[in-house]
């Protein structure tokens, strides 16, 4: 048996359900290994399954995403040996929140070397969420404008970058002035404070009138309307979060009302679904990132057992780009 300690929930609710917990981990079983982990990533999807907004079972251990070292593997592993750097965000099981945690290896990418473990940990899962976004879901091409919500968040300065190293010019919304100088300090055009100006008209504006091709959501509820009337005609609005809030559900007629508009809701986890795309999908962050095209910004740090106060500032919006819990 391997001691250890994570964060873990026994009932959905706020971040006081959040708990140290002292786990007793058994030994790899086949096709697994065991991680102890350097750096944990905090994702707002992790408030999500706190609350219960995405139920899961109980009791539990948070977090898809983190990056350390192996130290045990199971039967049956291949690719992987003791002492390997790793890394991994969006796929497998949940319980990144700790200490060591056992985990499928066909979950794991190889580290580069040059690539240090809490930026390893900050960019997995936005990082590989930017990616799919914007080069499989969306492929943006050179001379396209996007509108890109919550641009001084993680995925958003991520996003940014990356839209930047296409080619594409990028309209960024933002919540405050601290927020509007990181969005630009990392490359967006046109920045929109949504709490005082009209998301679409703006961008109406900055378009000649036209609208964008396509608008990059993770706000959810309260940019959806400004979102849909930010599009030219056949459009489309990838809402790929909920930071505030679930999206009520929608009339197709809508969306054909407004220029016959397309609507997805995407996962990270179907676009990697196989370890060749999840391969692909990380060599290609990788790549952007050794480059120096995209710049991971950790904007935060917080030891892993004061989760509890990562998870009030997330949602109180008082973070900026990337959080890392540090066991």
């Amino acid at each position: 048996m391997n001691p250890t300690h994570a964060i873990r929930i026994h009932a959905h609710g706020g971040p006081e359900v959040l708990q140290w917990d002292a786990l007793e981990l058994a030994a790899p079983g086949p096709g697994e290994v065991l991680i102890r982990h350097e750096a944990i990533g905090l994702n707002y999807i992790d408030t999500y399954h706190r609350s219960g907004l995405y139920p899961v079972a109980l009791p539990s251990v948070l977090g898809t995403e983190g990056a350390g070292r192996i130290v045990a593997v199971g039967a049956g592993v291949q690719g992987f040996a003791v002492g390997d750097r790793v890394a991994y965000g969006g796929s497998g099981p949940l319980g990144a929140y700790a200490e060591q945690r056992l985990l499928p290896a066909a979950c794991l990418v190889h580290l580069p070397d040059d690539i240090d473990m809490p930026t390893a940990a900050a960019m997995m899962l936005q990082g590989m969420t930017a990616e799919y976004l914007l080069r499989r879901l969306y492929p943006v091409q050179r001379g396209q404008t996007v509108l890109l919500h919550a641009a001084a968040g993680g995925v958003g300065l991520i996003a940014t970058q990356w839209l930047k190293h296409l080619g594409a010019t990028v309209i960024g919304t933002v919540g405050s002035e601290e927020k509007a100088r990181l969005a630009r300090a990392h490359g967006c055009d046109h920045l929109i404070h949504y709490r005082r100006e009209d998301v679409a008209a703006r961008v109406r504006e900055l378009t000649g009138g036209h609208g964008v091709p396509v608008v990059y959501d993770g706000v959810g509820r309260d940019t959806f309307a400004a979102s849909l009337d930010s599009l030219a005609p056949r459009g489309m609005l990838v809402s790929f979060g909920n930071a505030s809030g679930a999206v009520e559900p929608v009339s197709p007629g809508l969306l054909a009302s407004k220029g016959s508009l397309f609507l997805t809701r995407p996962r990270l986890a179907d676009y990697i679904a196989t370890p060749a795309e999840l391969a692909a999908c990380a060599n290609a962050l990788f790549d952007v990132v050794r480059r120096g095209a995209v710049r991971i910004e950790i904007g935060q740090t917080y030891a892993l057992r004061d989760a509890a106060q990562a998870h009030r500032d997330l949602e109180a919006r008082r973070t900026s780009g990337s959080t890392v819990l540090l066991p």
